[in-house]
């Protein structure tokens, strides 16, 4: 894994396309751009420093670096963590809710968990205060009918209390207003009036569906983001447009697809974890390109690792996604997992005398020890550079030159002298548990969902994923590894890749036997045509459109759904009781006849499928050397279950039939890719490498 850099890293290579399209990832450390040039078939990348402050700096920062002349670019993909960070650290706006009467701590009281569920224990701080919290007489019941009329005049009071203390979004949350919203409808026709700004959120607009607390939750986390996201695009758009840039901005969505910025702000909520899963986008991409389409993706940064699932190159899609305790966002995002273990995740030894590697991180600053920026604790970056994996001299924007003696001095003293070990076996130790805690995160992903990781390969990207993808993948039995041609800009090229979508959900509840079908039909055709009507009003070409159905149903007295996709949007009652018998015995090995289904949720993705963009140019076919001893850059001493000496390819210079046998690094602008002794790597017509496992023995991070 490479070092922050203090200025940009420009590479250019050849490529393909059918206009100049730019797609630009912000990271918590870098900023990563590729660019599409179709006039010049070019492909630039940038990787330039991320501007906390004002991430629309980064962006221009990363766009003049690689030289890109705005005015001649036809479409700017974004991914932003604007709204994650946000909600992670809890800098959110001043926001003020109004609800049904006697409904107002539905956000505190949430359902029965506890953060620390063995412990007297535990902190909970809810999106929105309770003095923010107002209610005013209204109801409707589960099935639409009014029981007490909205009190208008409570309302107006209850909006300018809100007013007064300065809040700068509001929710209105009505009980039970996905079966009837014309209480919330009203609301808002009376808050628009008197409200200062745009920043109001109907919860049934955001989310139709069923249970208060998560849908209460989902429109106050929307509202709470709201402006922060509203100010952020305005600004780019605007330093984008006064550079010469003339078109719209599109903004990756937590759900894999790309909507305006103009219309962003409306679902700010929908972009959080926007940027993990552009990453999962590429992949899927990647992976059908390369006639692999299921897949685990394996996304391991600085401070920490993304998990997610791909099957027939479809990512994995939820709307029961739980991003910290308490915090559920039930919009459809890409359903990726997170662990804190990182290149930067800090390894210590416990009072108990247990070797433990994050999930506290030394973040970029002052970062690993090998940084040379001030660091002092051991991390998974240190002990990779410890272990020969990294190359010391390939470190990026180190601000002071750390010797690995004096690393190795950190490790015996902070790590091997409490463990009564070398500091090299320490080293080889810290490795060992990073890999055994990423491995869990796949597991989250795969084996607890009934999903056999034999089944699949592991696509690693990331700065150091690759460093960690063979030992993770033995550990789990896959049998492959895809390493893509840039696996340190990936979530970038996610941007470029990714299809316009828009997802509905629509709730139902009614138990099969007295469903209307007739009416579910209606709602599958409504849905189709407000995605379609959405996907025609954004200006970008596309290819075909692609329409995904589903519904979420559980059997009668049960509270969790279970997801079954359906072929066609006419399904009849007698389909829907089978189809659902077959996934919950698929998902339990359970069958249970004699009780009732239910069906919850009515579901329908749209996509608008853009044209083909081919990535073999993303490293330059020039640039290949006529055999694999050319593209040797020398050799160096790794361990593995001991010291090898081990040759150093550049990745660049490697013939597209090159076949190389473990141990042997890789190096290239983004990344290392470690191939374990017995391992087996090719390439194909892509440039990705595909790692086929042997029998390495079981060494130090095997």
């Amino acid at each position: 894994m490479n070092a922050p850099h203090s200025g940009p890293v420009v590479s250019e290579t050849a490529a393909a396309a059918d206009s100049l399209v730019a797609g630009v990832d912000v990271g918590g450390t870098f900023t990563d751009l590729v660019l599409f040039d179709a006039g010049a078939r070019k492909v630039r990348l940038a990787k330039t420093p991320t501007t906390l402050d004002n991430q629309a700096s980064g962006v221009l920062n990363a766009l003049h670096a690689a030289d890109a002349d705005l005015a001649a670019i036809d479409l700017i993909v974004h991914g932003t963590t604007t709204t994650t960070n946000a909600v992670l650290e809890r800098n959110l706006c001043k926001t003020g809710l109004i609800t049904t009467q006697g409904f107002r701590d539905v956000l505190e009281l949430g359902r029965r968990t506890r953060p620390q569920p063995y412990g007297m224990k535990g902190e909970f701080k809810p999106v929105i205060p309770r003095d923010l919290r107002l209610e005013v007489p209204e109801r409707f019941s589960a099935l639409g009918e009014e029981l007490v009329p909205l009190d208008e005049k409570a309302l107006r009071g209850a909006l300018q209390t809100l007013i007064d203390a300065g809040c700068e979004a509001l929710v209105i949350h009505f009980l039970h207003s996905y079966a009837n919203p014309g209480h919330e409808l009203r609301a808002g026709e009376i808050a628009a009036e008197m409200w200062p700004n745009e920043n109001i959120t109907l919860g049934h607009a955001l989310l139709s569906e069923s249970r208060e607390f998560e849908r209460g939750v989902t429109a106050a986390i929307n509202a709470s983001v709201q402006p922060l996201l509203r100010r952020y695009v305005e600004r780019l758009a605007d330093q984008l447009a006064g550079e010469g840039y003339r078109h719209d901005v599109l903004v990756m969505n937590g759900n894999g697809g790309m909507v305006s910025a103009r219309r962003v702000a409306i679902e700010a909520a929908k972009t959080v974890m926007s940027g993990p899963a552009s990453g999962v986008m590429a992949a899927a991409y990647t992976g059908r390109r390369a006639g692999i389409p299921n897949l685990l993706t394996y996304d391991m940064g600085g401070t920490s690792t993304d998990v997610a699932l791909i099957r027939d190159a479809e990512p994995a899609v939820s709307n029961e996604i739980e991003i910290e305790y308490a915090m559920p966002i039930h919009v459809p995002m890409v359903d990726v997992r997170t662990v804190g273990a990182g290149g930067g995740s800090i390894a210590r030894v416990t009072d108990a005398g247990l070797l433990q590697v994050g999930p506290e991180s030394a973040g970029s600053s002052p970062g690993p020890i090998c940084y040379g920026r001030g660091g002092t604790q051991p991390t998974i970056s240190d002990a990779n550079l410890l272990l020969g994996r990294m190359n010391p001299d390939k470190l990026n924007s180190v601000a002071n030159k750390i010797s690995l003696k004096d690393i190795e001095e950190i490790f015996a003293d902070k790590l091997g002298q409490p463990l009564k070990v070398s500091a090299i076996e320490a080293a080889s130790a810290v490795l060992r548990i990073a890999n055994a805690r990423m491995a869990d995160a796949v597991r989250m992903v795969s084996v607890s969902l009934g999903e056999d990781p034999r089944d699949f390969a592991l696509f690693a990207f990331g700065g150091a994923g690759p460093l960690h993808a063979t030992a993770i993948a033995r550990e789990l039995g896959v049998p492959r590894v895809l390493v893509p041609s840039r696996p340190g800009i990936t979530n970038a090229l996610g941007c470029v890749v990714a299809d316009l979508r828009h997802d509905f959900v629509n709730t139902v509840n009614r138990p099969l036997d007295n469903l209307d079908i007739e009416a579910i039909h209606s709602l599958f055709d409504q849905q189709s045509l407000d995605g379609r009507t959405l996907i025609e009003k954004e200006a970008v070409p596309i290819e075909e459109i692609k329409e995904i159905r589903s519904v979420d149903m559980q059997f009668i007295g049960q509270t969790h759904l279970l997801r079954v996709p359906l072929e066609h949007p006419r399904p009849t009652r007698e389909e829907l009781q089978r189809l659902f018998e077959e996934a919950y015995f698929n998902r339990f090995h359970v069958e249970l006849p004699e009780i009732k289904a239910s069906l919850v949720n009515v579901n329908t993705s749209v996509i608008g499928r853009r044209q083909e963009i081919d990535l073999s140019m993303l490293i330059d076919p020039d640039g290949r050397k006529a055999s694999v001893d050319e593209a040797v850059t020398g050799h160096r001493q790794v361990w593995f279950d001991g010291w090898k000496e081990t040759p150093i390819y550049w990745r660049d210079h490697l013939p597209l039939d090159a076949v190389l046998q473990g141990p042997a690094i890789v190096e290239q602008m983004d990344t290392t890719i470690v191939i374990e002794p017995g391992d087996t790597a090719s390439q194909d017509q892509d440039g990705n490498i595909i790692i086929t496992l042997g029998t390495a023995s079981q060494g130090a991070d095997a």
